[in-house]
């Protein structure tokens, strides 16, 4: 049995980072407004998975998502951004939470002038429908957040490493070893996948973990681009990380 040649891995670099960007949007910068806009396309699902603690109702929690990006986007909300927080994921949440609070208020006047009542956001409100998603039925709305962010985090690294290995002609490799990359396969199941791609057990050992290290550089350049100090990463991988355990 050969040995296939040793792959070469880049690690990912890292580059000013996309938050920095965004926060050059208080100064009317169009590189900040593209670099928010990409973030909110981005990190749309953690304010769907918020909402729908929240509202209970996943429909009703894309509607809201969708006019809290609009709002977002249109830059004024930007301009309540603490850069000396430094973390996208605090702005967003808190955002959003602000969001939300002013939703209650307008509910709140509405009700008193005798409007037609819109969709509760009280999740205790007998009005409220059941919530559609159990996943997120016993997690708090933050911790919701915290896990969907996580699990964009990791979707988008691993995206961006399947394109790195279909650019060096390895796609077959990447979708032969892909459940390892995020243990949803045990070692002792290596031995024909190794066989099929000509790998000694040995050599299937390497790759395997060299895919691995890369995976981790590509989470790393992720949530880099979501931090003002990328000192700062190593602590934000140990949050996401354990935001998955929730």
């Amino acid at each position: 049995m050969t040995t296939a040649p040793q792959p070469i891995y880049h690690a990912a670099p890292f580059h000013t980072t996309r938050w920095t960007r965004v926060c050059l949007a208080k100064a009317d910068s169009d590189d900040g407004r593209r670099a928010l806009a990409d973030l909110c396309d981005a990190y749309y699902e953690p304010v769907v998975a918020y909402l729908r603690s929240v509202l209970r109702d996943s429909d009703a929690a894309r509607d809201m998502s969708h006019a809290f990006f609009a709002e977002v986007l249109e830059g004024g909300a930007i301009h309540t951004a603490d850069p000396e927080r430094g973390r996208f994921r605090f702005y967003l949440l808190g955002a959003v939470k602000h969001f939300v609070a002013h939703r209650r208020e307008a509910d709140k006047r509405l009700r008193r002038g005798g409007g037609v009542p819109p969709l509760s956001l009280d999740a205790e409100s007998p009005e409220s429908p059941a919530l559609n998603v159990a996943d997120d039925a016993q997690l708090s709305p933050e911790a919701a957040f915290d896990r969907q962010w996580a699990v964009t985090v990791l979707a988008r690294a691993m995206d961006a490493l399947q394109a790195g290995c279909a650019a060096e002609g390895k796609s077959g490799l990447f979708d032969r070893l892909r459940p390892w990359l995020l243990g949803e396969s045990d070692y002792g199941d290596q031995a024909p996948v190794a066989e099929a791609l000509g790998l000694s057990a040995a050599a299937m050992k390497v790759t395997v973990h060299r895919l691995r290290h890369r995976f981790r550089q590509y989470v790393k350049e992720e949530i880099a681009g979501t931090l003002k100090d990328k000192a700062a990463v190593e602590d934000e991988m140990r949050s996401l990380l354990a935001a998955l355990g929730s």
